[in-house]
């Protein structure tokens, strides 16, 4: 089993039983060489074979292998043609991010780890799922963002390694959960530009983004 595989396997399940999708519901790719594997339309990410990953040849999107990609499949494209520096790709429905994002709200830094660790996040209006239209609204965006929150859908995160896309998203989540819960008991103290800056200088934080883009 291919070292890509077994980090898709990996990660399909910590998004499952994180409660970041349920059922049939999210995708998830990595680059390989000119190749993208990406989960097939339709599965529970839980119950992926190693066989039934689908590659795509990401500069033509050509389907390489018989069974339907995800349905999302022009959008984890745009992220890999856009973003060269990326290997990993994750899109997933949390809910706390979903019910934020759905009030037209951002989701504000109130603890250290989301504002040190996630330097930027951009935030799309509702846009029917699986088409070019919403493939094309990241595609303008993910070059300068490694979060894409879709407003009434769900998230999008990409990183140098799984590792990295996934904390991105347990992240959001963690932040839109924290916003959430604050705001039925008072008024959230939301962390200042500055506070923000010098959490993103501190040496330890540097060195926790080096461990993750170095991630296998």
């Amino acid at each position: 089993m291919s070292q890509v595989i077994e980090q898709l396997k990996q990660y399909a399940n910590k998004i499952v039983d994180t409660g970041l999708v349920v059922g049939a519901g999210g995708n998830l790719s990595m680059r390989d060489g000119n190749i993208m594997y990406l989960s097939p339309s339709g599965f529970d990410l839980k119950e992926i074979e190693d066989h039934q990953w689908v590659r795509v040849h990401i500069e033509t999107g050509e389907v390489l292998d018989d069974l339907k990609p995800s349905s999302e499949i022009l959008m984890h494209l745009e992220c890999f043609r856009k973003r060269p520096d990326i290997t990993a790709v994750l899109h997933a429905h949390p809910s706390y991010s979903v019910g934020v994002s759905s009030t037209g709200q951002t989701i504000p830094p109130l603890f250290p780890d989301y504002p040190a660790m996630v330097k930027s996040v951009a935030y799309l209006e509702y846009m029917i799922p699986t088409t070019h239209v919403l493939a094309d609204a990241v595609a303008e965006v993910i070059e300068e963002n490694d979060v894409v929150v879709m407003r009434n859908h769900g998230v999008l995160t990409v990183g140098k390694t799984m590792k990295e896309a996934f904390f991105f998203m347990q992240l959001v989540e963690e932040s839109a959960k924290v916003f959430t819960i604050s705001r039925t008991v008072g008024n959230p103290r939301i962390l200042t530009d500055e506070e923000v800056e010098d959490l993103r200088n501190l040496s330890s934080e540097k060195y926790r983004q080096k461990l993750l883009k170095d991630a296998k």
